[in-house]
Order: structure tokens, then C-alpha cells, then sequence
């Protein structure tokens, strides 16, 4: 399939398709015809927009299925901002909404998160994003059916196939439980985009200006979901919420985290891969030492913030996990996360939680090189040594095994 698009994209480039069109003032007429509205009710989103844009130009090396589908990503996004703003004219309750003592789940990328999100998903008495709602947080109007798990559905089953290494490293259904990174992306400001384009420019713009805005925007989105379905306890996940744990203390001062550990030697260049294999499809080429570094400064970024943060975060707002428990006994752990933040374990969720697991099965891990991503792991043994020993992580890596353990002293 790539080798397909690869001569597509140059059949495409003999003939100029699929540059034209790529400006905010372009899609943003596109959407607002499509919507059939006069203007969005907040156009704070078109800064990071044209950004992403130019980066997308600029750097991101897209490749003719790339540039077209950033722009359907774009005009999605847009178009979902215009429903918002149609139905809060509707019915101005929506904002009204009040999402009370969210959780966030976070930490090391590839640490268990997922693991333990899906295991929350089983119980219907909590509120969390599902894939096909972010994609789609409303029904297509005019359609007698609602056929949104559908759509989505056919979408990932067709990236399935421009990717198949993603059923291994990320598995994801419709209904699977989404990272609030696709929340944030609907009005530009979101860490999803560095892990899908290669966009430094981008990059350091948003760690410039933060991620306030966005949840700004998080909070209203979920206030749109909880009106369709009704007032649950909201758990969300994501591991770049570690990025942005102010501005998420901000929105919801009420909120707590959970931390989950997990060796980063053990799971970087995993991550790394994920990255790798999620942009290959949009783009020309990519440079898979750019992407190790990228992978290595966000995982050790997140690490630093944890141990500072759990030197001043109160504990009944937040609660840390360990990979090798959570693998252990997943069901304790859930336990504990919920009499933590006084969620009620009712018998229906722990039945299903339960048959879940029953119906789990182990699968293989998988393990990618370092040297693939131009990565040392000894190198990042003294970088990562001080989290491992703040928060006694389980050395899964042989490259603990080696290292200087005086030069390790050191470094923690």
C-alpha cells in the first residue's frame, strides 16, 4: 500500500494535485459553506491553524495522500466546531454542564495507560470519550440513522491497511476509549500533531504558549457529550496530559491524576516506533533519529514533571501506579484507584471489568531496537536514573544491567 501511494504521490505532483486550497481562509469558507453559517462564534482557533499549516508546507514533507488528508482532518475539525456553536445557540444548557472531580490518567508513553483506560471502559457508570464521538461528536443531520461507530469504524479499518503494524503497537476500535489529544486537535492546539507530522516549528510554539486554551475547549467538548448522555464520573487519558497539568488544574480545580510508571528504557523506542509507523503514510520520508530524540526529550520531560509533582500534589489527588502491578493483579489496582477518588465500585462494573479480563488473552511483547532511532541506552540509563530511583520503577531493561554504578549514583 505504500508503495502504491508513493507513485500516486508522484503522478500527483506531475500534475499539481492536492496543493491548492491549504489556507485557513480556504477551509474556513469551505466549512462555514458546508455549514451553511455565517461566521464561527470564536475564531481563537485560527492562529495555531495557520501554523499547522505552514508547518504542514514547510516541513512536514507531506506526500499527496498526506496533504489530502490533513485537510480532511481540518475540515472535520472546523466542521465540528460549527455544530458546537449551532447547538449551544439551541440550547445554551449545554454550558451549563458541570463535569465534577474528572480523573486524568497519564504518564510514560507506552506504560499501561491504554491497559488501564479499557479496563475503565467496561464500567458503565463511568463517563469517558469513546473513539467515533471524538471523531463525530454529533450525528450527521438529515440522516434517519446514527452511523457514526460506522464510519469511524470503516476509517480505521482502511489506515489498518496503509498501516498494519498499528494492531500490534495500538490497537483501536470505534468504540474504543479515546486520548483527549483528538479533543484538543479540534481547535489546533494539541501534541497529537508532532506525533502524526514532523512540525518542529509547531512544536515549539505550543510549548510556548501552553495548553490552556485547549482545555478550555476540552471542558467544553465533554460538556457536549455529557448532554447527550447524561452525568457520569468523567476519567480521562492521555499521556501528554503530563505536559499540561496546570492548565489542566485550571479548568478543573477539582480534578486528580493518576500516574502510571513504568521503565522508559523499556518502552521508548516502542513509542518511538508508534510515531514512526503512524507518519509514514502522510509523508516522503522520515527520519527516524529525529523521531528517537523527539520520543526521548517528551518521555524524560513527563518524568521530571512527575517526581516534582508528587512532591506537591496532595495525595488524595493523586495516585501512582506500577506497570508490573497493574499487569500483576489489574483488578486490585482499579480497586484502589477508585477508593482513592471515592468512586463507587458497583457490582455490574466489577462484573464487567472482570469478564473482561477473562476474555483477555496475553499477547507477545513486542521490542524494537534502539539503535533504529539512534538511541544509547546507556545514555539514557544516567538520563532516566533519577525518575527509576524516586520512584523505585521496575528495571525491566538490560541496559540497567550494565550500567556504571557509580556514574548511576551521580546521576540520581
Amino acid at each position: 500500500m505504500i508503495g502504491y501511494l508513493s507513485a500516486l504521490d508522484g503522478l500527483a505532483d506531475s500534475f499539481g494535485i492536492g496543493r491548492s486550497g491549504f489556507t485557513v481562509e480556504a477551509l474556513t469558507r469551505s466549512a462555514l459553506d458546508g455549514a451553511r453559517r455565517p461566521d464561527f462564534c470564536d475564531r481563537s482557533f485560527e492562529e495555531p491553524l495557520r501554523l499547522l499549516l505552514e508547518c504542514y508546507v514547510r516541513e512536514a514533507d507531506l506526500n499527496v495522500f498526506g496533504r489530502f488528508a490533513a485537510k480532511w482532518d481540518v475540515a472535520r475539525c472546523l466542521t465540528n466546531l460549527l455544530r458546537l456553536d449551532e447547538e449551544e445557540e439551541h440550547n445554551s444548557a449545554i454550558l451549563d454542564e458541570p463535569i465534577t472531580r474528572p480523573i486524568f490518567i497519564t504518564g510514560s508513553p507506552r506504560s499501561g495507560t491504554t491497559f488501564l483506560h479499557t479496563l475503565l471502559a467496561q464500567d458503565p457508570s463511568i463517563a469517558l470519550p469513546r473513539c467515533w464521538q471524538t471523531i463525530f461528536p454529533y450525528p450527521a443531520k438529515g440522516k434517519k440513522r446514527d452511523t457514526r461507530r460506522q464510519t469511524v469504524a470503516r476509517q480505521l479499518s482502511f489506515f489498518q491497511r496503509l498501516a498494519p503494524e498499528m494492531a500490534a503497537l495500538h490497537p483501536l476500535t470505534a468504540d474504543s476509549p479515546q486520548e483527549c489529544t483528538e479533543i484538543t486537535s479540534q481547535v489546533f492546539q494539541s501534541l497529537r500533531f508532532e506525533t502524526t507530522h514532523h512540525i518542529p516549528s509547531y512544536q515549539k510554539w505550543i510549548d510556548t504558549t501552553g495548553h490552556l486554551a485547549a482545555y478550555r475547549f476540552h471542558k467544553r467538548f465533554l460538556q457536549h457529550l455529557q448532554h447527550q448522555q447524561g452525568a457520569r464520573r468523567w476519567i480521562l487519558k492521555c499521556p501528554d496530559h503530563v505536559h499540561a497539568l496546570n492548565a489542566i488544574e485550571t479548568v478543573y480545580p477539582d480534578c486528580g491524576f493518576v500516574f502510571v510508571h513504568r521503565d522508559p528504557l523499556r518502552v521508548i523506542a516502542s513509542a518511538a516506533k508508534l510515531t514512526e509507523v503512524i507518519r509514514r503514510p502522510f509523508a516522503r520520508s522520515v527520519d527516524k533519529h529525529e523521531i528517537g530524540r523527539q520520543a526521548v526529550g517528551r518521555t524524560l520531560e513527563g518524568a521530571q514533571t512527575m517526581v516534582t509533582r508528587s512532591r506537591t500534589t496532595p495525595r488524595e489527588r493523586l495516585f501512582h501506579i506500577h506497570y508490573a502491578e497493574l499487569v500483576r493483579d489489574p483488578m486490585a489496582i482499579v480497586e484502589s484507584l477508585y477508593a482513592n477518588f471515592g468512586v463507587e465500585m458497583t457490582v455490574e462494573g466489577r462484573q464487567r471489568i472482570r469478564a473482561f479480563l477473562d476474555r483477555s488473552h496475553q499477547t507477545a511483547t513486542n521490542h524494537y531496537s534502539f539503535e533504529e532511532f539512534g538511541l544509547d541506552p546507556h545514555a539514557l540509563s544516567m538520563q532516566f536514573a533519577s525518575y527509576m530511583n524516586h520512584f523505585d520503577v521496575l528495571r525491566e531493561s538490560p541496559a540497567w544491567k550494565t550500567q556504571d554504578p557509580a556514574r548511576a549514583a551521580i546521576a540520581a
